[in-house]
């Protein structure tokens, strides 16, 4: 496959939805950049708005992600007024439907008479089209799109459930390339449901896109033989990756709600050392800690490079704060673009060679 002049990449955060669209031989600053409201907190404002007007609601669409949503369903439960929703739409609120039901919504195929209508979906193409329409803009063929997915786990802990994703990833050897999926993981429950709206994507979690935004930075890629620590901290979480060459080597992942100044400084001096250990962080709240079986600090990884949109949390400790392309809300629409771009030239190298 070629590699397209055009790319449509989205990266759906909690907070935003960045957008970039990509054009071959077009400086980057001068291709168009949005950052928008993040679809869950669009789903919640309707959902906030229908329990102001005492309105009933009808959740239908694909499974989205949670966090903004789930949270304006609970309140709209807790005000009296009735949930509906279909399975795939449910599924955004709790992987086990059981427990969707206990919490008291209603999971049914059609809209009771009355409801107000809220369609899910973590990538709404018809919106984007139109909004780009009046200034004669016209979606691309190529998308990639990255989602935070914690994967399908009905039961056990989430958290433990989404951090064997990074040692799965780790143990098979951590190459950058495998970041990102044009056949997704079929537990990814999230990731199909974007593939459901789109096809065509390719796919990728949103701190893998992160990771590899940061690689666009000339500073951080200088670094990249001696290797150097990705720190992505987002709204919601902070992952931490070890990256030389064209791999990863080690992997942290925390909540960024959990995290101070102080606390960051101390996991980020263990964390090349192979001291910090996957207990350690998940007794504190967060998913885990991960080594490649090979890891072994001989030097380098002095070097931390942060984005994110909470990085001002490290402000003041010295760590170069990343900025590709001069614009640092859409590294994670960079790393998709470089990725995919990256993927189909090693698919057309292998394929060329055989």
């Amino acid at each position: 496959m070629a590699i397209p002049q055009k790319i449509l990449a989205i990266d759906v955060g909690s907070g935003t939805q960045d957008i970039l669209l990509y054009e071959e031989g077009r400086a980057m600053e001068n291709c168009v950049q949005m950052v928008l409201p993040s679809p869950t907190r669009l789903v919640a404002r309707k959902i906030a708005a229908a329990t102001v007007q005492r309105k009933n609601i009808f959740l239908s669409g694909n499974t989205m992600g949670g966090g903004p949503c789930s949270w304006a369903v609970e309140e709209h439960l807790r005000a009296g007024m009735k949930v509906y929703a279909t399975e795939p739409a449910a599924l955004t609120l709790h992987d086990n439907l059981d427990e969707v039901r206990k919490s008291g919504v209603r999971i049914t195929d059609h809209p009771p008479k009355g409801t107000m209508e809220i369609p899910l979906r973590d990538v709404d193409l018809p919106a984007l089209r139109k909004a780009l329409k009046p200034f004669q803009i016209s979606l691309p063929k190529a998308f990639a799109v990255a989602v935070q997915d914690h994967g399908f786990n009905p039961r056990g802990s989430n958290r433990r459930f989404r951090f064997q994703y990074w040692e799965n990833f780790l143990q098979s050897g951590g190459n950058l390339t495998d970041l990102i999926y044009f056949h997704p993981p079929p537990y990814m429950t999230r990731m199909l449901a974007v593939q459901k709206d789109i096809p065509r994507a390719a796919i990728m979690d949103t701190c893998a896109a992160a990771v590899w935004g940061v690689l666009c930075d000339p500073a951080a890629a200088e670094k990249l033989e001696e290797g150097f620590v990705a720190l992505n901290l987002g709204n919601q979480h902070t992952l931490g990756a070890l990256v030389r060459g064209n791999r990863v080597w080690g992997i942290f992942e925390h909540h960024t709600g959990q995290m101070t100044a102080e606390k960051l400084k101390r996991i980020l001096s263990r964390f090349p050392e192979k001291v910090l250990t996957n207990d350690e962080i998940f007794q504190d709240q967060g998913h885990g800690c991960a080594f490649h079986p090979g890891y072994s600090r001989k030097k380098g990884f002095r070097f931390i490079a942060v984005t994110g949109p909470r990085r001002s949390l490290v402000e003041g400790l010295g760590y170069y704060m990343a900025a590709p392309h001069g614009n640092m809300m859409l590294a994670g629409c960079f790393g998709l673009v470089a990725a995919l771009k990256a993927k189909l030239t090693t698919e057309h190298t292998e394929t060329t060679e055989q």
